[in-house]
């Protein structure tokens, strides 16, 4: 993701400490961030899913692209420097090449999620269990209108799957 740094001019620069939360899941900002340097965390909910150090990282895309509220919370880890775009909408719609990388970023997540899912759906196809629904999941996933996807989990399902 480091093509994405070449977009980063008319947002702002900000230096943040260790432990300085960034995102807040659940809360609205509409603002974009790209690591420019130092080490980030992913939480959901209490526990870390991803660890992000890799300059031109993007986060926030998935709320602004969705116009939802965040779905994860990111915090430094170390201090780091990171680029802020305060009106990511706007920033989005006028440089069309950042949007596409963002694009292909989340096109190569949804890929390799797919390719899991997959996999499991292979494993466990015919065993009884609850991973054997996998490609119901798949299939739901695939049929669901663009502005209407809500994720879901065991203890927050989409009542439409």
């Amino acid at each position: 993701m480091r093509a994405v740094l070449v977009y980063c001019t008319g947002g702002t620069e900000r230096q943040v400490a260790a432990g300085t939360l960034i995102i807040a899941e659940g809360g609205t900002t509409g603002h974009l961030y790209v690591l420019m340097q130092g080490k980030l965390e992913v939480l959901k909910g209490e526990m870390v899913v991803a660890t992000v150090a890799e300059p031109g990282a993007v986060l926030g895309e998935m709320s602004v692209l969705l116009g939802q509220p965040h779905t994860a919370t990111v915090r430094a880890c170390s201090d780091a420097v990171i680029y802020e775009f305060e009106d990511a909408a706007s920033f989005l719609k006028q440089e069309a090449g950042a949007a596409l990388l963002i694009a292909k970023m989340l096109a190569q997540r949804l890929n390799v999620a797919n390719t899991y899912l997959a996999d499991l759906k292979r494993q466990y196809a015919g065993h009884g269990t609850h991973l054997a629904m996998v490609g119901e999941v798949l299939q739901s996933m695939i049929n669901l209108p663009p502005l209407e996807v809500s994720p879901g989990s065991d203890r927050q399902s989409d009542p439409r799957m």
